[in-house]
C-alpha cells in the first residue's frame, strides 16, 4: 500500500508530494519531492494520527439523558448514580455494537486508535459470564469490525470506596480480586483483535482498590502500560487524603514505581509541586477535557505541567461528543479562561496548535504503549489525512495548518484514516459505517425498551 500527500508533517517539518509506503502495518519507506503513481492513495495533507488514550465506550448510548436538573446541586456523583442504573441494563451485544460506533466515530474524528478502560466484567448482579473475558471479547469483536488499534485494559475495581466498601448496586458488574483479574488480563492477551493490540492494566482509581492490591498487581505486571484514574474530583482527593495520609497524586508518586508507562487519567487537583514531580515522573497525562467540563470536574493545571516538562494525550472518556479537533480546543481554552491569558499551552514562540497536536500524538502514543504518533520509517502505519481547500483551512499557510484544525475548523475535514495501514475511513466516511450504524439501531432499541 502506498500513499501520495501533496503536503504531510514529518517531525515538526512541512514537506511537499510526500510518498509513504506501507508493509504489515508498518511505514517501510519515505519519498518526498515524489510524483504520485496510478496505484497511490492521493490526499491532501497526510499527519501522524492520534491515541485516543481513555474511553468508556458504553457510556456513549447515555449522551443526553443526563442533562436535566433534578432537586439539589447536580454533579459527577449524581450522574454517576444514573450511570450504574444505565449499565445494569446492559447485554454483551449491546456492549459491542455501542463500542463498533464509538469506535468508527472515532475513526471519523482523526483517532487512529483507543485505549478502552473497560470496567463492566460480569452480568447484572455481578456474577460471571461463563467465559470469563466475555464482555471484552465484545471489546475485541468491535475492534476487529472496525479496524481501530486497540490497547484494551481491563480495569481492577474492587471496592465501593476507599474505606473498602462492599460493591453494591451497578459496581457488581465490576468486580474482581487481584487474582480473578489477573486471570481476566491473562484471557484477554489471548484474544487481541489485531497484530498491533495489546493488553494492559487498569487499577481503576485509589478509591476502588487498596494499597497492597495495587502493590500485589505491580509485581505481577510489571510491563506494559498502567492506567489509572487520578484526582478527578475534590470529594475524591479529600477522601483519599483522610484514608491515606496524602493527596492521590502525592500518594502515589511516594508508593508506586510511577514512570513512563504510566497513565494518570485526569489528574485534575494538584498543587504546584505535585504537578512538578508528575511531570518529573515520565508518565503522560490523560486528559479528556469534554467529558471533564460536561461532569463539573475541574482544569487540569496545564501550564505549570508543560513548563516542567511534562506529557500529555486526550481521551473522549464518556465520549459524550467524540471530536479529536475540540478536545484539543477545550484543553487550551480551559487555560486561558482560567488565566484570562491567550495560547497558554505553548511554551516557546510558536504555534499552539502545532504543540498541542503534535504533543498529545506523542504523548497518546506513549501512553498506550503503540509504537505510532509520527509519520517515520519504522513507526506503524497510524495516519490521517485532512482537505486543506475546506474553507475553515484554505486561507491558512503549512505552520498555520495545525492552529487551524485545532481553532478554526471540526472534524469533518478528516478525508481518509489508516489504523496501522488499515486504511478505514474514506472520503470522510468509515468504510463498515452503513452496517455498524444499523446494528446499534437494534441494539439501542432493545436496550432502551428495557430501561
Amino acid at each position: 500500500m502506498t500513499v501520495h500527500a501533496k503536503t504531510a508533517l514529518i517531525g515538526s517539518d512541512w514537506v511537499s508530494d510526500l510518498r509513504v509506503e506501507v508493509k504489515e502495518g508498518r511505514i517501510s519507506r519515505i519519498e518526498t519531492g515524489a510524483r504520485p503513481q496510478p496505484q497511490d492513495d492521493q490526499v491532501d495533507v497526510l499527519m501522524p494520527a492520534l491515541a485516543n488514550l481513555h474511553s468508556h465506550s458504553f457510556q456513549r448510548a447515555m449522551a443526553g439523558m443526563t442533562e436535566t436538573r433534578a432537586d439539589g446541586r447536580e454533579s459527577f456523583w449524581t450522574w454517576r448514580t444514573l450511570m450504574y442504573r444505565f449499565l445494569d441494563r446492559l447485554t454483551p451485544d449491546q456492549i459491542e455494537a455501542i463500542a463498533a460506533l464509538v469506535f468508527i466515530e472515532m475513526q471519523e474524528a482523526g483517532y487512529a486508535s483507543v485505549g478502552e478502560f473497560h470496567y463492566v466484567h460480569h452480568q447484572p448482579g455481578g456474577q460471571p459470564y461463563e467465559t470469563r473475558s466475555e464482555l471484552s471479547q465484545r471489546i475485541f469483536a468491535a475492534a476487529q469490525q472496525t479496524g481501530i488499534g486497540l490497547t484494551h485494559l481491563p480495569v481492577l475495581y474492587t471496592y465501593g470506596g476507599v474505606q473498602q466498601e462492599p460493591l453494591a448496586g451497578g459496581q457488581l458488574r465490576f468486580g474482581h480480586s487481584v487474582d480473578a483479574y489477573l486471570r481476566l488480563v491473562e484471557d484477554c492477551r489471548k484474544g487481541a483483535p489485531h497484530p498491533d493490540s495489546l493488553v494492559g492494566i487498569a487499577p481503576h482509581s485509589l478509591r476502588a482498590t487498596s494499597a497492597s492490591d495495587l502493590q500485589s498487581l505491580l509485581q505481577a505486571a510489571p510491563q506494559g502500560p498502567v492506567h489509572i484514574h487520578i484526582a478527578e474530583q475534590t470529594q475524591e482527593v479529600r477522601d483519599v487524603q483522610t484514608a491515606l495520609g496524602a493527596t492521590p497524586v502525592s500518594w502515589l508518586l511516594d508508593n508506586a514505581d510511577v514512570n513512563d508507562r504510566w497513565c494518570l487519567i485526569h489528574a485534575t487537583h494538584m498543587t504546584d509541586a505535585e504537578t512538578q514531580a508528575m511531570a518529573r515522573s515520565g508518565a503522560v497525562a490523560g486528559l479528556c477535557p469534554i467529558t471533564e467540563a460536561n461532569l463539573g470536574d475541574g482544569i487540569f493545571n496545564g501550564a505549570v505541567y508543560m513548563q516542567a516538562g511534562g506529557r500529555l494525550g486526550v481521551g473522549s472518556d464518556s465520549n459524550v461528543r467524540i471530536s479529536l479537533s475540540e478536545e484539543l480546543r477545550m484543553l487550551e481554552y480551559s487555560q486561558r479562561l482560567r488565566d484570562r491569558e491567550r495560547t497558554v499551552l505553548v511554551q516557546q514562540a510558536g504555534s499552539v496548535g502545532h504543540a498541542l497536536y503534535t504533543g498529545a500524538a506523542e504523548g497518546g502514543a506513549q501512553a498506550l504503549s503503540r509504537d505510532a504518533g509520527q509519520i517515520a520509517v519504522g513507526k506503524l502505519a497510524d495516519m490521517v489525512a485532512i482537505d486543506r481547500t475546506h474553507p475553515t483551512l484554505c486561507a491558512l499557510t503549512d505552520d498555520q495548518l495545525l492552529d487551524g484544525l485545532c481553532f478554526a475548523t471540526h472534524d469533518g475535514v478528516v478525508t481518509d484514516l489508516w489504523s496501522a495501514g488499515r486504511h478505514m475511513v474514506r472520503q470522510g466516511r468509515h468504510v463498515n459505517r452503513d452496517e455498524i450504524i444499523s446494528a446499534y439501531r437494534v441494539g439501542i432499541a432493545d436496550l432502551l425498551s428495557a430501561v
